[in-house]
């Protein structure tokens, strides 16, 4: 897919649950795929690993794989692994792994990609990062 306004590709991975996804960025080694990883052997499902394609379409945003990367994982230090695969899903939540959390409870934060606005969590340094992301998915946060 050619990115155009209303789409881009980013250096980011991506899983789902139930059509709802993460987007998980950050620097190159932070452990974007390792995290994917780890929400896959907790029952979701790849969308995207290393680059994923955002689409604005009725004022939500979309996540998918370039079509040469679908189903397709990389495990550092192993290679290349095939992954159950979700297809496109709606990003309900972006975690950056290059911050880190500054708050015990903090403030919801927002960020906008394409003009939409995700919820953000900077997660960097938190070690229960997956499973709050997995609930996060299933039932938002509680404010």
């Amino acid at each position: 897919m050619t990115p155009n306004a209303d789409s881009t590709i980013l250096h980011a991975s991506t899983v789902a649950v139930g059509g709802k996804a993460v987007l998980i960025t950050g620097p190159s080694g932070s452990g974007k795929s390792a995290l994917a990883l780890d929400l896959i052997s907790r029952g979701l499902l790849l969308v995207a690993d290393d680059r994923t394609t955002v689409n604005c379409h009725d004022g939500c945003l979309i996540a998918s794989a370039p079509t040469n990367l679908e189903g397709l994982i990389e495990a550092r230090g192993i290679g290349i692994l095939p992954s159950p695969y979700h297809g496109p899903a709606i990003v309900r939540l972006v975690v950056d792994l290059g911050r880190p959390a500054t708050q015990r409870l903090p403030d919801r934060q927002t960020i906008t990609i394409l003009g939409v606005r995700i919820d953000l969590i900077n997660g960097g340094d938190l070690t229960n990062l997956a499973p709050a992301i997995h609930l996060y998915l299933q039932a938002a946060r509680v404010d």
